[in-house]
């Protein structure tokens, strides 16, 4: 079995013990292990030395590697879907961040993580992605999202007047700092954060968030995801962002695009001990009543 393990540099040298448990677990069960070049880079003397490969920043993943650990928080993940792209290859990561939706696995639970990964004791969650293509190639061929596609002011302009249409057809137009156009896995992010539900995984739906809408009116709508939804947007300053996840582009020209889904879905590995609804009450803290501390 091949493992690659991918991260971002840390800035909390206290995560190097954990990084370290990681290596040696793998190392343990005898696994091919592949780190990705940004993360080889960092650990470069960090770690006490452990048997494995480089992967190389362009090399192809699709039938050479069978599993993705990523090791930081939800963030690390997302990234990783740029490197994992339509290749099928399953994901799970290791949360050294804080909240830790995508990234499930717990520090204090890396042995028994990777026993179960290794011996394959576990289901694959299937979650589909956005892609948002224009006639202006702003965004390469990164231009697909896990959690959401999102259009926003800048930090010191004016709102922007974003005009939504929805299978060809207009629907609104939301003034406000912007739109958030999330699917059902990023509805528990910034969607959220903003006053947009939670959708279930498997319902597929995606929900159009306003972000401080100054029309009050107007709330987040629920929508299927086989729609195509278009966009035209309207500045003062004649500029504002366009986000997929955690990668941003500035838009400094009048252009129309659409978002729908892609052809292609991400696996998350769900260990026997979790599932998506343990995930929302223990993130969430549901049923916890603060009364009783």
């Amino acid at each position: 079995m091949r493992i690659a393990v991918y991260g971002r540099p840390f800035n909390d040298s206290a995560v190097l013990p954990y990084i370290q448990q990681v290596f040696d677990n793998l190392s343990q069960h005898e696994v091919e292990i592949y780190v990705h070049q940004q993360l080889n880079d960092y650990l470069s003397g960090k770690i006490n030395t452990v048997a494995y490969n480089v992967l190389k920043s362009d090399q192809q993943v699709k039938g050479f590697i069978d599993l993705f650990l990523t090791l930081g928080g939800d963030g690390t993940l997302l990234d990783m879907v740029s490197v994992i792209r339509d290749s099928g290859v399953p994901v799970i990561g290791i949360n050294f961040g804080r909240l830790g939706f995508l990234a499930s696995v717990n520090k204090s639970d890396i042995a028994a993580a990777i026993y179960a990964v290794v011996n394959k004791h576990f289901t694959l969650d299937s979650r589909g992605l956005l892609s948002v293509a224009s006639d202006v190639n702003i965004l390469g061929d990164n231009n697909f999202a896990l959690n959401d596609i999102t259009i926003h002011k800048r930090d010191d302009s004016a709102m922007i007047t974003t005009h939504m249409f929805l299978d060809g057809e207009f629907l609104n137009s939301y003034w406000g700092d912007g739109i958030i156009i999330a699917t059902a896995t990023g509805s528990t992010a910034y969607s959220l954060s903003c006053g947009g539900p939670i959708i279930f995984p498997q319902s597929n739906n995606i929900v159009v968030t306003p972000v401080s809408p100054h029309n009050l009116n107007v709330r987040p709508i629920v929508l299927p995801d086989s729609c195509v939804l278009s966009f035209e947007v309207e500045s003062r300053s004649n500029t504002y962002l366009l986000s997929c996840d955690s990668r941003t582009t500035l838009v400094d020209k009048p252009i129309k695009f659409h978002v729908c889904k892609t052809n292609f879905e991400l696996n998350l590995i769900r260990l026997s001990n979790e599932s998506y609804l343990s995930t929302l009450r223990n993130k969430l803290m549901w049923g916890l009543d603060a009364r009783n501390y």
